[in-house]
């Protein structure tokens, strides 16, 4: 762990500059509206370590995969998530010397992001080598009252002087991807126009040819009184400037105020894009920084109304999980049926793609439960819209008759991952989906979805299943070789537990679809079968056999499933045995040895019993946790949560609370000294499961929810609100036991 942030209910504060942290900060202290994102980049000059990084929804680049071979079926690209247009930028001259943090020497600092509000401040106080000493403030938000809009206000007091303070705002294009494979350049210019308190830069991606306009309207005051500006102004292929300077006495305060105007041609035609944007940053001029401040404040308290969940008596847990929803809300917004949840939303460029298994796995019952139905819809509805870009993704890799493999990353719904053995192997993805749709019906009692949409999804994943089984002579049984379960410490295995189990239960679950839907509409059926050239005698019959006679491991005279074929032939050892100092060992060990040895990086056996707990036995779960739980070192954002669940489901009240804290502060706490490279946003959905699901008990049985819940022993309560068929549920947790208060949503 690193700790090195204060601990505050609805804050995350930074009290110190320590350069060592700066880029782990830039990561924690994002924001963004669900259009677009930035991170914690300060706006003056810094010329030390940063990771520059301004992201917008649904805009990327095919990046050409790096490998120095090719396979057939091997994606060409991977999607990168790209940097974009720098808007933050404000430079700043103090007496002819410009100010940067590098190089000065920092006399006080804090960093604060205020959750309740949506907004991120720094203040400090800084004496620059010439010796003359500014404190500056700076405040800024990405505006989800009006989501093409951010704003800046940016003060710098003298303290020990009296001087010209020189300020220059612009707007830069002209970045580039920290990740490049090649380091190339995304951006081509196509306009830039600057006028006095006002500039327009606008780029396009090469290839994809997305458009992305950005304006900026400005205005400054002394001493909280407007000051008139004589401003001069520049611009250049892909950036525009404007500049002013004032004499400023000692004590006095000199605001710049920033407005900007954001928007792709993923929503507009981009003849249109200038005018939409220089509209929307003079429609924030008007209103003023204050004013967009309230409705600011506004939009969150109506987000926080029904997404909140309080902890009594553990600040740090209070802290933690506040901070995962706060990113879950600004990262993905549900308002455009295109977008997903990336797994690093707009806190930095690592991964790519806008989707993984994530989503299905543990973001839809978040949304599902804090949203409108139809924002969860709308996830399922993504998923549909690409699946005959899945159809043609199995058909690149040698599959045939309408079988689907969804991608395990992508932007459009085409495969573009760039690592083999999660490109071919980890096809379990395909089984999340399939069970989100299962997930989706029986939380929301919404069958339409499942009747005019989901089945044929169903059908194009369970032919995929039928065709990538294959009978074994030797086992008398069907069996699944050379694929990557969850767990990425063993790849090209054979017999993963859990992929054969979501294979048989994708099949069973399409097969009671089917006659559902022939029982309620056989019309609609019929159209269906016709549709998808279903041969309903031959097809389902295959898919039975499949059920009744697939390989599905397991340690002998024993309730465990095991991993896979073989795995008992490893050195079975608890992660307790590892020296602290090779872990996480994925920074540590070569992958040579990672893959030879018995660590698991994430529940995969446990991930299966945790999708379908009602299938299998308390001792059964019992078994399996105690026997894989030793063994797994977390070094997956997405494990711990699951742990944390099962071992509430246990009883084991202490583990639960364990990795309830991994999962919670693992960013702000960087558990995995990884948070420079980005937040881990799919992860924090988990963390509210951890505590829904977990401590509250929630499941759903017999048509109905149900709680029942666990009080960590140092919390004195807790409490949430979950939306459920048009009710609201806000369950309060105490030590005399719960209450279930219900209100029309």
């Amino acid at each position: 762990m690193i700790k090195y942030l204060q601990t505050d209910p609805w804050k995350i504060i930074e009290d110190s500059f320590k350069r060592k942290n700066h880029r782990s900060s830039e990561s924690i202290f994002s924001i963004g509206n669900g259009r677009f994102g930035q991170r914690a980049n300060v706006e003056e000059l810094y010329s030390g370590p940063s990771l520059q990084g301004s992201y917008v929804a649904g805009v990327y680049y095919p990046d050409k995969t790096r490998v120095g071979w090719w396979k057939n079926g091997y994606p060409e690209y991977f999607a990168k998530v790209l940097n974009s247009t720098n808007w933050i930028g404000i430079r700043v001259w103090i007496e002819g010397e410009e100010l940067d943090l590098a190089h000065a020497i920092v006399l006080s600092f804090r960093r604060e992001l205020d959750m309740r509000a949506g907004v991120l401040r720094r203040s400090f106080s800084a004496e620059l080598p010439s010796g003359r000493t500014v404190e500056v403030e700076a405040e800024r938000f990405c505006s989800m009252a009006d989501e093409e809009t951010a704003a800046i206000r940016y003060s710098v007091r003298p303290v020990n002087f009296s001087g010209t303070i020189r300020f220059m705002p612009y707007l830069d294009g002209d970045v580039k991807n920290h990740d490049a494979n090649y380091d190339e350049r995304f951006w081509e210019s196509v306009e830039q126009e600057s006028g006095a308190g006002s500039g327009t830069v606008i780029t396009r991606t090469r290839k994809t040819e997305f458009d992305l306009s950005v304006s900026m309207a400005l205005a400054a005051t002394l001493d909280h009184k407007d000051l008139h500006v004589l401003w001069h102004h520049n611009q250049r292929e892909f950036y525009c400037e404007n500049n002013f300077e004032k004499e400023v006495h000692q004590g006095s305060t000199i605001t710049l105020f920033k407005y900007i105007g954001l928007a792709s041609s993923l929503n507009y035609d981009e003849r249109e894009l200038k005018q939409r944007t220089q509209a929307a940053a003079n429609r924030a001029l008007s209103l003023g920084f204050d004013k967009m401040l309230s409705e600011q404040e506004k939009a969150w308290s109506e987000i926080w109304r029904l997404a909140d969940i309080t902890i009594d008596g553990d600040e740090e847990a209070q802290q933690g999980i506040r901070f995962n929803i706060f990113h879950l809300n600004q990262t993905y917004t549900g308002t455009d049926e295109r977008l997903n949840i990336g797994p690093k939303g707009f806190t930095g460029e690592k991964y790519g793609g806008s989707t993984y298994w994530d989503t299905e796995a543990y973001c839809l019952p978040f949304y599902m439960a804090t949203k409108d139905e139809q924002v969860a819809r709308q996830l399922l509805m993504y998923r549909y819209r690409h699946l005959d870009k899945a159809i043609e993704n199995a058909r690149k890799l040698g599959f045939h008759s309408g079988a689907a493999l969804y991608p395990m990353v992508t932007m459009n719904g085409e495969e573009c991952h760039n690592e083999w053995e999660i490109t071919f192997e980890e096809i379990h993805r395909n089984g999340a989906i399939a069970f989100a749709i299962l997930n989706y019906t029986r939380y929301t009692g919404d069958k339409s979805y499942l009747r005019e949409y989901g089945i044929e999804v169903l059908i194009g994943i369970s032919r995929f299943w039928a065709q990538r089984v294959q009978w074994s002579k030797h086992k008398n049984k069907y069996v699944m070789l050379g694929v990557t379960g969850p767990n990425e410490y063993e790849n090209n295995v054979n017999n993963n537990w859990y992929t054969n189990y979501l294979a048989v239960w994708t099949l069973r679950y399409t097969l009671e679809v089917i006659e559902e839907i022939k029982s309620a509409d056989l019309s609609l059926w019929n159209t269906k079968k016709t549709k998808l050239n279903f041969e309903e005698k031959g097809e389902m019959a295959a898919w039975k056999d499949i059920i009744e006679k697939m390989h599905l491991p397991q340690m002998e005279n024993s309730n465990i499933r095991l991993q896979q074929d073989g795995f008992l032939d490893k050195d079975l050892r608890p992660a307790s045995d590892l020296k602290q100092e090779e872990r996480p060992i994925n920074q540590h060990w070569s992958w040579d040895r990672i893959l030879r040895s018995c660590y698991i990086k994430q529940a995969d056996v446990l991930q299966g019993i945790y999708f379908f707990e009602d299938e299998f036995s308390s001792e059964e779960l019992k078994d399996n946790f105690d026997f894989y739980e030793p063994m797994t070192v977390h070094e997956s954002s997405l494990s711990p949560c699951v742990h944390s669940i099962l071992a509430s489901r246990l009883g084991y009240n202490e583990k639960a609370y364990e990795m309830y804290m991994r999962t919670s502060r693992l960013d702000l706490d960087d558990y995995n000294h990884e948070a420079h490279e980005g937040l881990h946003i799919t992860s924090m959905a988990g963390t509210w499961m951890s505590i829904v699901q977990g401590f509250g008990g929630m499941k759903i049985e017999s048509d109905d929810i149900i709680f029942k819940p666990t009080l960590p022993a140092n919390w004195k309560g807790f409490s949430f609100k979950i939306i459920f068929r048009g009710k609201i549920k806000h369950v309060q947790v105490h030590h005399q036991g719960f209450d279930v208060i219900e209100t029309t949503a």
